[in-house]
């Protein structure tokens, strides 16, 4: 079985919260600093290319593509909570990703989000 963390994303920094929605259960929203994002482009690996080629003549997962998205989204994630933490924030409220062709060669990928400062209610 494959370690959970070459596969799959998630909170990364202890200090500024992300969440894709609007609010935060149990806290308030004490100022809003405003848009941030994260960005990385990839290019394709040719071994991955060679290894999907070939994958795809049977069939099933391209676990070498999968794995390389997984940590440039993870990447791009990073970039957002610096971007979050340079301006002050604390959260990060409706986190999207963005992937999109990069000139035929690779693909970008942009995590963004609205920076916050947010406190327990109460």
């Amino acid at each position: 079985m494959a370690n959970i963390d070459e596969y799959s994303g998630g909170q990364h920094s202890p200090d500024v919260l992300v969440v894709t929605t609007n609010d935060v259960p149990g806290y308030r929203v004490d100022r809003v600093i405003g848009e941030v994002f994260g960005l990385t482009v990839r290019s394709r690996n040719l071994g991955s290319q060679l290894g999907a080629g070939l994958k795809s003549l049977a069939g099933g997962e391209l676990r070498g593509l999968t794995k390389t998205l997984v940590e440039a989204r993870n990447q791009a994630m990073d970039r957002l909570v610096e971007a979050a933490r340079a301006r002050g924030a604390n959260a990060i409220l409706m986190m999207r990703f963005d992937v999109s062709e990069a000139g035929g060669n690779g693909a970008e990928i942009c995590a963004y989000g609205t920076a916050a400062v947010i406190s327990p209610l109460g």
